[in-house]
């Protein structure tokens, strides 16, 4: 509603990764719009490496930074940066274990096609791509991979601790703490 308010076309693709894209082909093709890949983008990567820039400015010396995982910008955004900004960092990613694509990909050396499954946290229910995939693993530590329940309890943290909302996905990072404390 938010979107259509603002004034935005929506398309409904259906809920998994494929069929979103056979429905951004049929659409590209209908308007002849641009695709901006959201996560495998060269551009898109380097936007999203601004946030560990910017925790990295306001909290030197961290140990370790631990980032979400579904698509990959993120989390290669923020490696690149930590890389480069604090080397002695160590980053982790952190995803559903339903969804555990790109833990698999990490420790086979190849992308793994998504499982398909629901995942609470619906946000990474997509795949690494040919651009973000090699930054992991070059700059990645580890991929970690929380339960349904860790992610709820997670949410549920967050909210009371620090009176802050935040979605599922969001909360994926804060349940590998707890679920993954080494």
């Amino acid at each position: 509603a938010a979107v259509q308010g603002y004034g935005g076309r929506i398309v409904w693709a259906g809920s998994g990764p494929r069929d979103r894209e056979r429905t951004l082909a049929r659409v590209l093709a209908e308007t002849g719009a641009v695709f901006v890949h959201p996560s495998n983008d060269f551009h898109v990567i380097a936007g999203q490496g601004t946030a560990a820039l910017e925790l990295l400015a306001d909290a030197p010396g961290l140990d370790v930074v631990v980032a979400p995982v579904g698509g990959g910008g993120l989390l290669s955004g923020t490696a690149l940066a930590v890389a480069a900004r604090s080397p002695g960092t160590r980053v982790v990613g952190a995803e559903p274990e339903k969804v555990d694509d790109a833990a698999r990909s990490f420790r086979d050396g190849r992308i793994h096609p998504p499982t398909g499954a629901f995942t609470v946290a619906d946000g990474l229910r997509t795949f690494l791509g040919d651009r973000s995939f090699p930054i992991i693993r070059r700059h990645v530590d580890d991929i970690v991979t929380v339960t349904e329940q860790g992610i709820v309890d997670a949410m549920r943290l967050v909210w009371e601790r620090a009176k802050v909302v935040i979605e599922a996905s969001a909360a994926v990072p804060v349940a590998a703490l707890f679920e993954h404390p080494e």
